[in-house]
């Protein structure tokens, strides 16, 4: 049940096409290119759920998995979606409460929008060990070709692998992958 439904989401907005199939090269690509955790979410609700992830040559592995839910507010993946909601959907979910994983969590709405302004602007979003001490994300949204965020793509990694000095490199690699998977499903980034 749990997985039809999954991949259902995942399919929704591409009025069948599968989003997986779709992204599965650009996002192994990323994989190569940056030799960190590639995963790719879908909103569901007030969380984002993991639909597809891509794991980086050697032993080191995060403990994420396909099907995990994650919060939306504490992540880069999270928040790429967020970034790109209506304001009134994304009113609706902080109104729920922003749940504070530590001392580093975003738990003010106004500071959240705040924030969530310049990841639109940008065009991508960081975890700075918001969701768990010692670990970095950066994600990008992926847009349909009515430019609503369907989904969202990120890098995961230490703070020793995504430093202060590497990071704007890697946004950059997650942001052009999320620009073209969204070209691909018909988005043109011209009007934007």
């Amino acid at each position: 049940m749990f997985g039809l439904k999954l991949f259902t989401l995942a399919n929704m907005a591409l009025g069948g096409l599968e989003l997986r199939q779709q992204a599965a090269p650009f996002l192994t690509a990323l994989g190569q290119k940056t030799e960190l955790t590639v995963n790719m979410a879908i909103l569901d609700l007030n969380e984002i759920v993991l639909i597809e992830k891509v794991e980086p040559p050697g032993i080191f592995r995060l403990a994420t998995w396909v099907g995990q839910r994650l919060p939306l507010h504490c992540t880069g993946l999270g928040k790429a979606l967020l970034a790109f909601l209506p304001e009134p959907e994304l009113d609706g979910i902080i109104k729920r409460g922003l749940l504070r994983h530590n001392e580093n969590t975003i738990v003010s709405p106004r500071k959240l929008k705040e924030h969530l302004v310049l990841v639109r602007k940008v065009g991508y979003a960081v975890d700075d060990e918001e969701a768990n001490i010692g670990l970095r994300g950066i994600g990008a949204p992926i847009l349909d070709s009515l430019g609503r965020a369907i989904a969202s793509i990120s890098v995961s990694g230490t703070t020793t692998q995504i430093t202060p000095e590497n990071l704007s490199a890697f946004a950059e690699k997650v942001k052009q992958t999320g620009i073209a998977i969204s070209q691909q499903l018909g988005f043109d980034s011209r009007t934007e």
